[in-house]
């Protein structure tokens, strides 16, 4: 009988990238894999290779032994034949001059879990992959991407194009979630902000062309009024300079339908207004959309941070600031006034807003509440660190994903990042 061959392809496998299987991703291609930790020397797996087996009548019987059978070994070691292995090692000489002392009488010693990659991989809390990152995208009537000078490496992206673009980008190395904030054209803004729930509006179409071409793509929304008032708050301005607090709701809960008829899977109310979570539950709900989850700015704060992101949108306010409903930089307590409101109108998901500055805040809503909680890194924070590396003050890369650790360490389960395709391309072994 002539000998047959079976060709298997057996998948290598791929150590995880800080917690992260890289071929689970949508979007991953297959190609080589480069696994790293932040201890330790790259090391590339192809994600195949192929084994061949041969069976034929002629190799029927059973295999030659190629050494000493288990019985054998054990005799010879009883007998004292022991085969020879490398001897211990030297013990490693400290340098001269260093001091001879008695040996510490402490029984615990941290540093025993830390001294070498494995056992600090093994041991290791927190971990970081791209599965935990939202991409923050900006995007414009232009067909050009147009450069954000306050951000390097953001940039307005066409809708039609550009966007379409980065998404793949960013999939490609299984960033899959991403959120829209749009540069409105100053036509269109208006002091009650309509131009926010036009279902043929700028976020409304790129929603709906992302899921033709993308329909796993996870999309969340901003829902606020700040890049469609002629005003650039986020809420109706009265004429006195008060926000309207119940009529923004009101705007705020068409915005949100609109966005969710688009195709978005998560409305993300930034506005600070009052019972805004409870009202866009019902109106989501009254139209159908119960799938659709909410993912409120819990913890917003009026911060000096979001200098670079107003630029990109074109969004300050044209008088006074946001202290009347963005809460107090100097307030911790006020939080869990926040949280507490936020679960009971049915949010799915607590932010806090900014991020780096404000761990203790991520920790506190982490501590009290059993939703996820998402953390931003604002535009000031990214800018800070691109600063700091074009000025080489700084290890950008490391910096970078040091603080993104840091985030994820203080308990925040998503960060929205301008560096999610950075990042990931970093975790995922790519330049």
């Amino acid at each position: 009988m002539a000998s047959s061959t079976a060709i298997l392809n057996v998948p290598t496998s791929v150590g995880a990238i800080k917690g992260l299987d890289c071929q689970s991703y949508v979007g991953l291609r297959p190609l080589v894999v480069s696994v790293r930790s932040f201890d330790s020397v790259a090391i590339k797996s192809k994600t195949s290779r192929r084994f061949v087996v041969r069976a034929s009548e002629t190799h029927s019987g059973p295999f030659k032994k190629l050494g000493l059978s288990d019985a054998e070994c054990e005799a010879a070691v009883v007998s004292g034949n022991v085969p020879e292995a490398p001897p211990v090692p030297p013990k490693p000489a400290a340098p001269a001059g260093t001091p001879v002392v008695s040996t510490l009488p402490i029984n615990r010693r941290p540093r025993r879990n830390r001294k070498s990659p494995a056992f600090r991989a093994a041991f290791q809390e927190t971990t970081l992959s791209p599965a935990n990152f939202v991409y923050p995208l900006f995007i414009h009537e232009g067909e050009e991407d147009t450069p954000i000078g306050a951000m390097p490496g953001c940039y307005r992206l066409g809708w039609r194009h550009g966007l379409v673009e980065e998404v793949s980008k960013a999939r490609d190395v299984g960033v899959n979630s991403i959120v829209l904030f749009p540069k409105v054209p100053d036509g269109l803004k208006t002091p009650t902000g309509d131009e926010a729930y036009n279902e043929n509006g700028l976020v409304q179409r790129s929603i709906r062309l992302l899921k033709d071409k993308f329909p796993d793509l996870v999309i969340y929304t901003d829902v606020a009024l700040d890049p469609y008032s002629s005003d650039g708050h986020d809420g109706i301005v009265r004429e006195d300079g008060v926000i309207l607090n119940d009529e923004t709701v009101h705007q705020l809960c068409k915005q949100a339908v609109a966005q969710a008829r688009a195709g978005a899977d998560v409305v993300s109310p930034s506005d600070m207004m009052d019972g805004r979570v409870g009202a866009i539950r019902s109106a989501l709900d009254a139209e159908g959309f119960h799938h659709v989850s909410i993912m409120s700015y819990t913890a917003k704060y009026a911060s000096s941070f979001y200098g670079p992101f107003r630029e990109a949108l074109d969004s300050n306010p044209r008088f006074g600031d946001k202290k009347t409903y963005q809460m107090n930089p100097a307030n911790y307590r006020e939080a869990l006034v926040e949280t507490r409101e936020d679960e009971a109108e049915g949010a799915d998901i607590l932010l806090v807003k900014p991020g780096l500055p404000y761990l203790d805040i991520i920790r506190l809503l982490r501590d009290n509440s059993s939703l996820p909680i998402a953390a931003y890194q604002v535009s000031g924070e990214y800018a800070m660190i691109k600063a700091g590396g074009v000025l080489k003050m700084i290890d950008e890369e490391k910096v970078m994903l040091e603080s993104l650790m840091c985030l994820r360490r203080a308990g925040a389960d998503i960060i929205l990042t301008y560096f999610a395709l950075q990042a990931a391309k970093s975790l995922c072994g790519e330049k």
